[in-house]
């Protein structure tokens, strides 16, 4: 496989799955996909891991302050998924955005449930900031938003990866220099 080719399927410009994407850093796909999405309109957030989401007290301020959540936003799990599903238009650019998490490696070495807990948050979010009806099935009063996250590693290991996000309630594929993941239907939908 040619260095930095990343397999079709994923598309942050859109509003299918996966939501998120996990990938070697600077890999010429993600970044030519994240150029199409600023061409449309939409919006590129950029995170890096260290400091700002090795602790959930550091990665609530860090979403809420780059993100522009509204001042009574709780700072919990459930808070982050109803923000990152309301954003304003001034963060998407009435199109949609990505969340780039630059060096994530030191992600893997958290103890406890955090990382993987992040990455079934944000697929959590995208799924509802993705779709065209609500929870209960009816039409929104708003478009899909695309909404994406992409982890990069300057270290990648698929495998690590992988294993390190598994759990009941995400879908995780990996393939040579990409895991993604997305809601488990069996158990979201």
């Amino acid at each position: 496989m040619t260095p930095g080719f990343m397999p079709p399927g994923f598309d942050v410009t859109g509003t299918s799955a996966p939501w998120v994407v996990l990938v070697p850093q600077n890999t010429a796909e993600v970044q030519r996909q994240l150029s199409a999405l600023e061409a449309k309109g939409g919006r590129v957030h950029h995170f890096t891991a260290a400091p700002d989401l090795l602790t959930e007290q550091a990665l609530h301020r860090t979403f809420a302050q780059t993100l522009q959540f509204p001042g009574y936003y709780g700072r919990n799990w459930d808070a982050l998924v109803d923000c990152l599903d309301d954003l304003c238009g001034a963060v998407t650019g009435g199109v949609g955005i990505a969340g780039v998490i630059h060096e994530a490696d030191p992600l893997l070495s958290l103890e406890g449930e955090l990382f993987p807990f992040l990455v079934s948050v944000l697929c959590q979010a995208a799924d509802r900031a993705n779709a065209r009806t609500d929870l209960d099935g009816f039409p929104l009063d708003r478009p899909a938003i695309a909404e994406h996250f992409v982890f990069e590693f300057r270290e990648f290991d698929g495998e690590r990866i992988a294993h390190a996000i598994s759990g009941p309630d995400l879908t995780v594929r990996t393939k040579k220099g990409l895991v993604t993941a997305e809601l488990n239907p069996a158990e979201w939908h």
